[in-house]
């Protein structure tokens, strides 16, 4: 579907960051640190991926920070029978005209949402790893650009849940901000139950920015400052976690420009210029702990104190 358009006027990033943030929180009630790491995620240049429980609202954030930001927007309900060309198109044979055409998938849109992603088999969730990295995919021995921006956001029921499959680390390692929203405090649920939030609010919703306001801002947050000494930081922080006893695999080199660009994009979505210590702390969790190899397996609550722990034990740069 086609959303809403707006106008074409420059926006700077803060301004977009703040303008996306209320008109969430109209519908995502209760959960304003989802809402942020949900634009920290966009504004870094990089994918969303959600975890939780059934119901607690995963598709209904992705639906509302696809209608904040304007632009197309594709949903793919995955399930274990979706075929690769499910996703990235497939070309069409025309007896008519005697030549094939391209009908493109639902890929090639500004946001994607790949619902319960780890219920797609092993073959199909291949397919999404040359998109959402290189911002292409090939199609028939032909590659084809995505739109710019291309931003994918993908769910997934708990790891271990009944009929899923497990993303792999390669998967794990291409989105740049994983969160789990849980369930809401009584006054928010109270909300929501009387229409002032979730699915009836969302009805609401308007875009507050075009497409290519989101590539303008990526590209301004790239260059919002950050200190040499908090460069050391990041480092020393990524190989902290790198030498803990309960990881398999460290964090890798995406994972440690994926920190720094989020905590450039948390600075913005702060409303400031600079990154600070704070920034890199905040996001350090939801940008690192689904992209390490731990010796008990995949999980985002034991990713989240292994990094918690790596922060305890560096030194934080002084002003």
């Amino acid at each position: 579907m086609q959303l809403q358009s707006v106008d074409d006027e420059p926006l700077s990033a803060i301004t977009l960051a703040g303008a996306a943030f209320d008109e969430m929180r109209k519908v995502i009630r209760g959960k304003d640190d989802a809402i942020r790491l949900a634009l920290v995620s966009v504004l870094s240049g990089s994918h969303l991926l959600i975890e939780d429980t059934p119901g607690t609202g995963k598709t209904l954030l992705a639906k509302t920070l696809a209608v904040a930001l304007g632009g197309t927007f594709r949903r793919v309900q995955c399930t274990p029978d979706l075929l690769p060309s499910d996703l990235t198109g497939t070309s069409v044979y025309s007896p008519a005209s005697g030549e094939w055409s391209f009908r493109s998938g639902p890929i090639f849109a500004n946001v994607v949402l790949a619902d319960e992603l780890n219920r797609a088999s092993p073959r199909t969730q291949a397919a999404l790893l040359e998109p959402l990295e290189e911002l292409h995919a090939t199609v028939d021995g032909e590659t084809r650009r995505l739109p710019e921006p291309f931003i994918c956001i993908a769910t997934q029921n708990p790891y271990g849940s009944a009929g899923t499959f497990p993303l792999p680390d390669s998967q794990l390692d291409r989105f740049g901000i994983v969160l789990s929203l849980g369930l809401p405090d009584r006054d928010s649920e109270r909300e929501i139950l009387v229409g002032a939030g979730g699915a009836d609010a969302f009805r609401d919703a308007r875009a507050v920015c075009k497409p290519d306001h989101i590539v303008a801002a990526v590209q301004e947050i790239r260059g919002v400052h950050i200190a040499a000494p908090l460069l050391e930081y990041i480092l020393d922080l990524v190989g902290q976690t790198r030498t803990h006893a309960g990881v398999a695999l460290g964090a890798s080199p995406r994972a440690t420009k994926g920190l720094l660009r989020a905590a450039q994009a948390h600075a913005i979505v702060s409303g400031r210029t600079y990154v600070s210590p704070d920034d890199v702390q905040a996001i350090a969790a939801p940008a690192l702990s689904h992209r390490m190899g731990l010796l008990s397996g995949f999980n985002l609550e034991s990713g989240a104190q292994l990094v918690g722990d790596a922060l305890s034990i560096t030194p934080v740069p002084r002003p």
